[in-house]
């Protein structure tokens, strides 16, 4: 009870310090507050879902709403073109008292520049007292579609027929190199909009004052109007300009005050959002209204301002969900500490909380179809990123913050009254080295226990050499030893023990496996076969261990790899009743391996494909922690890499041939802790493959911004917890759960990072062939090969070493990218510099497994290993 509610308190606290956190982030911004009626906007009627193509014709209605609502807000409006319907703006307007710049679009079209110029001159000569001025084009000579002359010439025509002051616009510059169009108008329309130049939010209104007055510098005597000023509340940055609400609010407020005392006549970009423009500008372009394009209001121009409005919904929904992903996992851990409570529940929020944080962006966003799947899609991997960071942190809680249990096992010592049951030890091997396979039978033959048979089964060797050997071995090691030869067997491994299992005499009780590399103590049978008194025990499983790890730096990194597995989740496993059963060092109550069906030929990984079998059929196990064997490791890293993707594609294969068993339902014949622990060991295979998928599409969007950055966004947020976030997390559990359960030392624990970060990509192909592919062969681990030249060893990682210089050309080509030389640009390369840590590995690993061949490191890490 008091568990339940220290845990419960613990749910509380977190909540709170979580909304707490939000509410800091949140704050309420102040800026100089603006309360005067604003000079002028640039107007747009296009609604949310308008585009260009679609509009065919404005209805006044729409137009007259929109001028109602600007009235008393804004002295004056600017419009772009005079066609499909915009030919009503100056007549409504009036209407609401708002002053008018009329202007005409002009392009490339000469048949519709025509159209627009004699609407425009139309309207100019109406009485209409609140038209100011018109316009002739709107930087047409910033996107170079007419030349300087014909611009002139329209404007000459123009005014020739109408009594209005007459002016093009374009952006500060092309005024000053285009001193002859000065001449020919009656006032500069100028657009200054600093955000396009990359200038910070907080140096912009000064960096558009100084262009105004290098202007008045340049053309004394003519009268300048900002015809376009403004700052986006949303979009992608452009190289140290940064668009969001806040910089919008500041940048307006600061602008507005400044130009009242100045005097300046200006016009804001713009009244409404215009959601249509990012197809030409890019997802900044939809965003510089000061309304949205529901027609509601960002902020107050004279009130707080938050960065992201109503966050307290966001905050309480992020709350909520961390209560469930809490409530899930620690409701069910009655054997976890304080500390470990809160350590979780503290990832648990920070999780929650990204989540909503990436959802509340692009809420806050114009959606289209294609990036709402595009959003969809990241929210999903981020869910799955937050699943596996949660459950890597659960491992960590309950290994360091854990309660003893009853569930520890060791070596028992039989007593004098103990009938030992018979065994029948099955030794499976396939084109192995004779030498090593007499060593394996010599080890046996010294095992102590008096009730033994071996079964040595030759799988489909051909070449009689290697086989006959041990046949020899075999006959001179006497009775106990059985050998047979099978020719053409189906069925690999497991079709190779099933016939054994056929050989095996009718008396015995037990069986046990081992590799044919594996020297066994003389008494692991007599000290872990007394388990089997339990009649519900139905498999009894000891640590994989190996004895050479002294011969390498190599073997010492894939050494402590392994040791990781078997000293901290197969240990933690245990306590739950859901270890991972291994084909060697493993023994079966034979009558529970009838029961449920003999070894699976079907599965590359029949030995857990087996386990969880015997779990489904209510069978407990044992894992005894205590090493009583010893094999040898892969010498190579193509042998290291092929032993690892037969072990994920394995486990992929029973994903699949028995996901029922993992659905939390009461039909399920596995316990929930089972459930967990078999999802939980697989997820971080998940993982693996997700990185990659991340990696592609990291390289993709990488490309997409370089070939046009202008309309490219980088979806920075959406990536730091799949990548970054665990990609780091994943490094720090695996230190810290070394340091706990490992005895290794720092450097050999860094030596057993190493090597798994470099079967990285080797897993995520197993996860992904696994899943979608059926029917590998089972894929034999060579023992004692001779380790290849540089060239084949590179060739080994072909994979991941073009996905590393893919990775490396994208950080460089980022780095010189001017448009992104910002924050975001910079999350970007260190998003792409984490994902390309892997690959690295694998070259580094490469490295290191082949210096033995060129005289270099054969006995680097013998005096460490014996710390």
């Amino acid at each position: 009870m008091i568990t339940k509610i220290a845990t419960l308190l613990t749910l509380v606290l977190l909540v709170v310090i979580n909304f707490s956190i939000w509410s800091y982030i949140n704050y309420p911004l102040q800026f100089q507050p603006w309360t005067k009626t604003t000079m002028g906007v640039t107007f747009d009627p296009m609604r949310k879902d308008d585009t260009q193509k679609t509009k065919i014709f404005h209805d006044p209605v729409e137009i007259e709403a929109d001028l109602a609502l600007l009235a008393n807000k804004v002295h004056a409006v600017r419009t772009y073109s005079v066609l499909k319907g915009l030919d009503k703006v100056p007549e409504l307007a009036a209407k609401h008292g708002l002053n008018i710049t009329v202007g005409a679009w002009i392009g490339g079209d000469l048949e519709k520049n025509r159209q627009e110029i004699e609407t425009l001159i139309k309207i100019s000569r109406e009485d209409n007292p609140k038209i100011v001025r018109v316009m002739v084009g709107n930087e047409v000579l910033l996107r170079n579609e007419i030349t300087e002359d014909l611009l002139i010439d329209y404007i000459r025509e123009v005014k020739k027929r109408t009594w209005r002051p007459v002016s093009t616009s374009e952006t500060w510059d092309k005024w000053l190199i285009h001193p002859e169009l000065v001449k020919e108008v009656d006032f500069i329309g100028v657009h200054i909009l600093p955000y396009w130049e990359g200038i910070a939010a907080n140096e912009a209104v000064d960096y558009v004052f100084d262009r105004y007055n290098t202007l008045k510098q340049a053309y004394p005597n003519k009268p300048i109007i900002i015809t376009e000023v403004g700052w986006p509340s949303d979009g992608q940055p452009f190289k140290h300009a940064t668009a969001s609400r806040a910089n919008q609010a500041r940048f307006l407020r600061e602008f507005l005050n400044r130009a009242a005392k100045e005097q300046i006549a200006y016009y804001v970009i713009e009244a409404f959002d215009q959601p249509w423009k990012m197809s030409d500008e890019g997802s900044a372009g939809a965003y510089w209204g000061i309304f949205d394009a529901e027609r509601k209001a960002k902020y107050s121009m004279d009130g707080v301002v938050f960065s992201l409005p109503a966050w307290e919904h966001w905050a309480v929904g992020a709350a909520l969900f961390s209560v469930v992903l809490m409530g899930l996992f620690l409701f069910t851990r009655t054997n976890l500490k304080l500390p470990g409570l809160l350590f979780f529940g503290l990832i648990a929020n920070l999780a929650a909380s990204v989540i909503f944080w990436t959802l509340s962006i692009g809420a806050q966003q114009y959606q289209t179809p294609v990036t709402i799947v595009f959003w969809v899609l990241l929210v999903l991997m981020q869910m799955l990123a937050a699943v596996i960071l949660l459950i890597e942190s659960l491992e960590i809680a309950e290994v360091v913050w854990h309660r003893k249990t009853a569930r520890t096992f060791t070596p028992l010592e039989p007593t004098s009254e103990f009938k030992y049951p018979k065994v029948s030890l099955h030794l499976p091997i396939h084109n192995e080295p004779p030498m090593m396979v007499r060593k394996t039978l010599e080890a046996l033959d010294r095992v102590d226990y008096p009730n033994l048979e071996v079964l040595v089964m030759d799988n489909n060797t051909k070449d009689p050499a290697i086989w006959e050997p041990v046949r020899e071995d075999c006959q001179r090691l006497g009775a106990k030893f059985r050998f047979f030869h099978l020719e053409n067997w189906p069925g690999f491994k497991a079709g190779a023990i099933n016939h054994a299992l056929e050989q095996t005499a009718s008396d015995a009780e037990i069986i046990a496996v081992i590799d044919s590399d594996y020297m066994l103590s003389p008494d692991w049978l007599k000290c872990m076969v007394p388990y089997f008194d339990n009649d519900n025990v139905g498999f009894v499983q000891s640590p994989q261990d190996y004895r050479d790890r002294h011969l390498n730096t190599f073997k010492s990194f894939c050494y402590w790899e392994y040791a990781g597995f078997f000293n901290i989740g197969m240990v933690q496993r245990n306590e739950y009743n859901a270890i991972i059963q291994h084909g060697t060092m493993t023994m079966i109550r034979k009558s529970a391996l009838q029961e449920v069906g003999k070894w699976a030929e079907w599965c590359i990984c029949e030995d857990s494909e087996l386990g969880l079998r015997l779990y489904e059929a209510g069978y407990d196990s044992v894992y005894c922690k205590e090493s009583f064997g010893q094999g040898v490791m892969p010498d190579t890293m193509s042998g290291y890499m092929t032993q690892r993707f037969r072990w994920v594609y394995g486990a992929m294969q029973i994903i699949k041939g028995h996901w029922r068993s993992f659905l939390p339902t009461k039909k399920s014949p596995l316990t929930s802790a089972q459930r967990y622990y078999f999802v939980a060991g697989w997820l971080p295979w998940f993982s693996d493959a997700l990185a990659l998928l991340f990696t592609t599409t990291s390289l993709i969007l990488t490309a997409v911004l370089l070939y046009d950055p202008l309309h490219s966004e980088l979806p920075v947020n959406a990536f730091l917890l799949p990548t970054i976030g665990l990609f780091s997390f994943k490094i720090i559990r695996s230190l810290w759960l070394y340091q706990a359960r490992v005895p290794c030392s720092i450097w050999q624990s860094l030596g057993a990072s190493l090597s798994g970060l470099s079967l990285t990509h080797t897993v995520a192909r197993g996860t992904i062939q696994g899943l979608f592919t059926n029917g590998k062969p089972f894929m034999r681990t060579p023992k004692f090969e001779k380790q290849g030249a540089l060239v084949a060893g590179l060739l080994t990682i072909r994979q991941e070493l073009l996905l590393l210089t893919l990775l490396g050309t994208a950080i460089w080509f980022m780095y010189h990218l001017e448009h992104f030389d910002n924050l975001s640009g910079r999350l970007w390369i260190a998003v792409l510099s984490v994902q390309s840590v892997p690959y690295l590995a694998a070259l580094i690993t490469l490295l290191v497994s082949i210096a033995p061949a060129y005289g270099l490191g054969g006995k680097a890490l013998a005096e460490e290993d014996d710390v």
